[in-house]
């Protein structure tokens, strides 16, 4: 093989290679200069993660794949390889503060962070079984290390254990649903799997069972959701906005390359899973939430429903489906970062404030952040004309035009009761008596927050850029 031709089998993957590379640098940096490196390390990471996105908006357009053809790289990939590397820088700059206390300054966290992205984007441009694994453990064994990153906190180190118990449950079971596949169909490549599967035999069924199982834990759904709730509240908050932010950009994405791209002749096989998971995930992130009283807790609940809301869209096997799952992610992201800067910003005489009710009285203290923390919430809620509203749209939209009624009542139904504690949280914020100032908002939560609720706020005055890059992403899969 000439040095050319090597060169251009490596040109689809040169994003990961850099983000890889100045990730073990990285380590070494801090390795050799000790924690005192921990606040040059995490700035360093930030500025890897924007060179590395601006490599793959560099690459060829059209459809690159490389070893052999089991990592492809096409507009689908493209737009939520973005999406999770934005996701990942903003969660270091949110983890700023919480990495200056001198107890918790571990340079390691901003590399365990960018070695989990570097799953992430592998995951996300798999294009065979094997592909699909590497990426996803990739993604989770950093995942389980930063769970338990406030080594002196035993809710911390409780979050790890319990997500690293269970991802290897999950794990295993997707390794299982693969050999099924594989025995059946002879082939771990995507597109030999769609040739080979005309008719949903009982193997291939109960393969694609087990292999759906174990992306379930990733996205959190029911009936794999029991960790989030633990594991949200018992992880650092930044860790916490971490987890709800980009692994489900990943974990959405493989989910959604395949089941379109892997089983496209046995739809409703994979369709009535997807449809029970997400009633039931919609349902339990609406009604679990409503006794919560620590607001990571509720989040975590809130994350629940919205993958379900997601999935509804992945129900309907279409182009304008896959697109709506593409829209929901990516204003999810933007309304969950900037939530978890508000959170990030409830301290008083130093120490995090996590109850419900210490946000009480909000509007007075701090009317501003009242304010854009009531729009956030009213966007996840669904109400117009803030973005969390058309996120539902398009995805509700396509399960009707596939002729799936039901779930798409069912996931009105459901956004109505989600609406209940999403409002009394700005009951609390605006009628009760405040519970006392809270601290000064830093310069980085502060810019994470307007950005995050300018976009929510005037998202309907301009969606076109969003709604069409989704909509060339969503054709590329087929």
């Amino acid at each position: 093989m000439s040095f050319s031709s090597a060169g251009y089998q490596l040109l689809p993957v040169l994003p990961e290679l850099v983000l890889a590379i100045g990730a073990m640098a990285l380590l070494m940096l801090g390795a050799y200069r000790g924690q005192e490196t921990t606040r040059l390390v995490t700035s360093l990471a930030v500025v890897l993660l924007v060179v590395t996105g601006a490599l793959e908006l560099m690459l060829p357009a059209g459809k690159l794949t490389t070893f052999g053809g089991s990592f492809i790289v096409d507009d689908f990939a493209r737009f939520l390889k973005i999406l999770a590397i934005i996701g990942s820088a903003v969660t270091l700059i949110l983890s700023t503060e919480f990495l200056s206390d001198p107890s918790r300054r571990i340079f390691e966290y901003s590399i365990l962070v960018l070695l989990s992205t570097l799953g992430m984007m592998v995951l996300i441009s798999a294009a065979d079984l094997i592909m699909l694994y590497l990426g996803l453990e990739l993604m989770s064994l950093a995942l389980y290390v930063v769970a338990a990153s406030n080594r002196d906190n035993a809710k911390s180190t409780e979050a790890g254990l319990k997500y690293f118990v269970l991802g290897a449950l999950s794990s295993g079971m997707l390794l299982y649903g693969a050999s099924l596949i594989y025995g059946f169909t002879g082939t771990v490549d995507f597109a030999g799997i769609a040739a080979a599967v005309k008719t949903g035999s009982v193997g291939i069924v109960f393969g694609l069972v087990f292999l759906l199982a174990g992306l379930c834990f990733k996205v959190s759904a029911v009936p794999f959701h029991m960790w989030t709730p633990d594991v949200y509240e018992g992880a650092p908050t930044p860790v916490t906005a971490f987890f709800a932010s980009a692994p489900k950009v990943a974990a959405l994405a493989v989910f959604t390359r395949v089941t379109l791209t892997a089983f496209p002749g046995i739809v409703p096989q994979w369709q009535q899973i997807l449809v029970f998971v997400a009633i039931a995930s919609m349902a339990l992130g609406s009604f679990a939430a409503i006794g919560q009283r620590n607001i990571k807790r509720l989040m975590a609940y809130s994350s629940i429903g919205h993958m379900g809301f997601a999935l509804v869209g992945l129900a309907s096997g279409t182009v304008e489906g896959a697109q709506g799952v593409l829209v929901y992610i990516a204003i999810y992201v933007a309304m969950t970062l900037g939530s978890f800067a508000v959170i990030l910003t409830m301290k008083r005489n130093g120490q995090a404030v996590e109850q419900i009710s210490d946000f009480a009285g909000l509007s007075r203290t701090n009317p501003m952040l009242a304010f854009f923390f009531a729009m956030l919430l009213f966007s996840l809620a669904g109400i117009p004309p803030l973005a969390g509203f058309f996120a539902k749209w398009y995805v509700f939209v396509a399960a009707i035009k596939a002729g799936l009624f039901t779930l798409a009542v069912i996931g009105v139904l459901t956004s109505v009761v989600g609406a209940f504690y999403y409002l009394t949280i700005i009951k609390v914020m605006y009628f009760d008596e405040p519970a006392g100032q809270v601290e000064p908002m830093r310069i980085e939560l502060r810019t994470v927050l307007a950005v995050a609720g300018i976009f929510n706020i005037f998202f309907f005055v301009y969606p076109g850029p969003l709604v069409s890059v989704a909509t060339a992403a969503a054709k590329s899969l087929f």
